[in-house]
């Protein structure tokens, strides 16, 4: 791990800071007779437990293939033209279905209340963020 101040989990608070500044993360999947779908979600993150929480519909087959393998991969990227200022995150994780983190997710997205939501916590097994206002190519790393 980089030097830098961690959260009680581990998790260097540059990268907690990172995951809450943003709403939006892309997550792949994979079935054994398919290769491998991306979704766009919104997610809430709850940190002291370093549990990401978002919502999916049953019938999308990124669900079924999360539910059927419970191993997924995402990311969180800042979208910038600027090279000095890329930042981008990417997390392997364990995605099961669960409903006790729907008060997080209604915090972040109180809109949802209205919905019937499936929902999804996806706890990290490990992490790499990229930060190239650190140092071009700067690279701070969390594992399980």
């Amino acid at each position: 791990m980089a030097n830098g101040k961690h959260t009680d989990n581990g998790v260097d608070q540059r990268i907690v800071k990172f995951i809450g500044r943003h709403h939006v993360m892309t997550i792949a999947s994979a079935a054994t007779e398919c290769g491998p779908y991306c979704a766009n979600l919104f997610y809430a993150y709850i940190p002291e437990r370093n549990l990401f929480v978002f919502t999916s519909d049953d019938r999308t087959r990124h669900y079924r293939e999360m539910y059927l393998n419970g191993r997924v991969a995402a990311t969180i990227v800042l979208e910038t033209r600027t090279v000095g200022q890329v930042q981008g995150l990417q997390i392997l994780a364990e995605g099961e279905v669960a409903g006790e983190a729907r008060s997080a997710y209604l915090r972040r997205f109180p809109y949802a209340v209205v919905a019937d939501l499936t929902l999804w916590t996806m706890r990290p097994t490990s992490m790499k963020f990229t930060d190239n206002r650190l140092g071009f190519g700067k690279k701070l790393l969390w594992h399980e």
